[in-house]
């Protein structure tokens, strides 16, 4: 019986569509929960200073592999072990945060995929530019814990200057910030929203809120992925996480039969998502042009 084990930083009820891929990608290995797979779950409920103590009582039951779902996590899981393999689901770079050597060949007892696709911060301004006429000031939504925040936001403020547009950082380190944020969005007048792709956990585990504050302010919204359209937000676009996630249990799959981790290439998104929610949209009296929703990959009616 191989037993894995899960660190996960934010709640099981917000990570369970990330828990079915990981179970998807071992199932198409063969892999069957009971019969010779059990999974050892630690869930954080985003507060990240309890990943550390998470990491450590894996370790102690001797799992033969740790999943660490964000950048904190799998921090935790290598400062807590130089033995049992980590496969991590990384928001950001991860050779420059210092968790491996290279992308190449990541070395020591870590691997995994990088969710980390900052370049897409363009992609999604044009899309809120074709949605609000004279897009000027766009707020973003930063967490300083995050380590992806800051390159996140110098690209924003990058892409923003080409089309004569500013970006607006707001500050949010937990939930009781989601309000004054908002708050201050209003008297600041700004015109549209980013929610960066980061790996607090928190903003991922309060998506409904944040997509219910974004409707009371009329912002609208584009957001990092899927899961915050389904919970009632305007847009996402970026990778698809179902995709990259299977692929998490598909690097279990090659460690537990022998793979040494330290030689698995750290895999970057290949596929990426547009996803509207047409209900949202007509919420805020705004006219989704044809020629974005014939780019969408979905349109939530």
């Amino acid at each position: 019986m191989a037993r894995v084990g899960l660190l996960f930083v934010s709640s099981r009820e917000a990570a369970f569509k990330t828990l079915e891929a990981v179970r998807q990608g071992m199932r198409e290995r063969g892999w069957v929960e009971g019969q010779n797979l059990l999974f050892e779950e630690r869930w954080a409920e985003g507060k990240v200073e309890r990943l550390a103590t998470f990491a450590e009582d894996l370790v102690r039951l001797k799992v033969d592999v740790i999943v660490a779902t964000t950048h904190q996590a799998a921090l935790a899981a290598k400062n807590a072990t130089m033995a049992i393999p980590i496969v991590m689901i990384s928001f950001d770079d991860p050779v420059r945060t210092g968790l491996v050597a290279s992308l190449a060949r990541p070395g020591r007892n870590i691997t995994g995929l990088t969710n980390a696709a900052v370049e897409i911060v363009s992609k999604q301004l044009q899309m809120l530019s074709e949605i609000v006429p004279n897009l000027s000031r766009v707020a973003a939504l930063k967490n300083p814990i995050d380590p992806i925040t800051a390159t996140w936001l110098n690209e924003a403020e990058r892409a923003a200057r080409s089309l004569r547009a500013r970006v607006q950082g707001f500050e949010v380190r937990g939930p009781d910030d989601l309000e004054p944020a908002f708050a201050a969005m209003a008297r600041e007048r700004v015109d549209a929203l980013l929610v960066a792709m980061g790996g607090s956990g928190f903003l991922f585990s309060h998506r409904s809120r944040l997509a219910t504050l974004a409707a009371k302010h009329r912002l609208p919204t584009v957001f990092p992925f899927r899961a915050w359209v389904e919970a009632g937000g305007l847009m996402s676009y970026g990778p698809d996480p179902y995709d990259l996630q299977r692929q998490v249990g598909i690097y279990v799959d090659k460690i537990l039969k022998g793979a040494n981790p330290g030689d698995l290439p750290i895999q970057a998104p290949t596929k990426f998502e547009l996803v509207i929610n047409a209900r949202t949209a007509k919420a805020l009296g705004l006219t989704i042009p044809p020629s974005l929703l014939l780019r969408a990959d979905q349109v939530i009616e």
